[in-house]
């Protein structure tokens, strides 16, 4: 059974999963598809094509769904995909693709989107996220997994910020932050690697010293990025924590903060 609070606006043409709840004058559009146990709180928007999955929680005033803040964009049928768990805080705006990406924005599962975080067009979000109050996301960015930017830190359009990554509060991404690093100050600089927050999701000392080593290579060393890649494959084989770092290196298009 769903409970839709009788102020709230839910179109004859969306679908909701068992338990789903909708509160006080929250609206929810054509083509939504919400998951068993999402609740949505007062006042929040939901517009379609949006699929959302199961055991969400969509604070008030949150708009999510809304068309690309694009002006190439001509009201093509582009979506968004939210997996299961999120926690999406209030005044968060997270838009639908476009036609020049994948045409799909995804945000992952178990990720925490504090209030006014704004994830524009194509972003591709993985799960155990956590979005400070106010950070920007661009058009097209990529975040790996246990990633975590700090409040009013923001990312440029088609950068990638790779998993268990450490954005500073303030800091403004301009180019690739690999897996790991943490970046900081202004102008952003990266300042070492997450090593606490790896060893609170389960890194051994071991393979913290490893990581650390790696950082070193490529950002200490003084030598050329594709000089170093080499050394990076063949430390992957004894270390395969190394591999989310160099296939973060790899898929750099816009070149590493340094």
């Amino acid at each position: 059974m769903t409970d839709i609070h009788p102020t709230a606006i839910v179109s004859a043409a969306a679908e909701l999963g068992d338990g789903v709840k909708i509160g006080p004058y929250a609206v929810v559009g054509d083509d939504v598809r919400i998951g068993a146990g999402t609740e949505v709180r007062h006042h929040a928007s939901i517009e379609g094509p949006t699929t959302i999955g199961a055991d969400n929680l969509i604070y008030q005033y949150a708009s999510v769904g809304a068309a690309p803040q694009d002006k190439k964009y001509a009201g093509e049928p582009t979506s968004l995909e939210i997996g299961d768990g999120n926690t999406i805080r209030e005044f968060v705006t997270i838009n639908r693709g476009t036609v020049q990406d994948v045409g799909v924005t995804r945000l992952g599962n178990d990720n925490w989107v504090m209030a006014y975080v704004h994830i524009a067009h194509d972003c591709q979000v993985g799960s155990h996220a956590i979005f400070a109050n106010n950070v920007t996301l661009a058009g097209h960015v990529h975040i790996g997994d246990h990633a975590i930017m700090g409040g009013f830190s923001g990312a440029h359009q088609f950068c990638r910020i790779g998993p268990h990554a450490f954005i500073g509060m303030y800091a403004a991404v301009s180019r690739d932050v690999p897996a790991f690093v943490m970046l900081g100050g202004q102008p952003a600089k990266p300042h070492g690697i997450n090593s606490e927050g790896l060893q609170r999701r389960g890194f051994d000392r071991e393979a913290v010293r490893r990581i650390k080593s790696a950082y070193k290579l490529v950002y200490r060393s003084g030598e050329r990025l594709a000089d170093v890649i080499p050394e990076l494959e063949r430390r992957v084989a004894d270390a395969p924590e190394l591999a989310l770092f160099l296939a973060s290196i790899k898929a750099s298009e816009r070149g590493l903060q340094r």
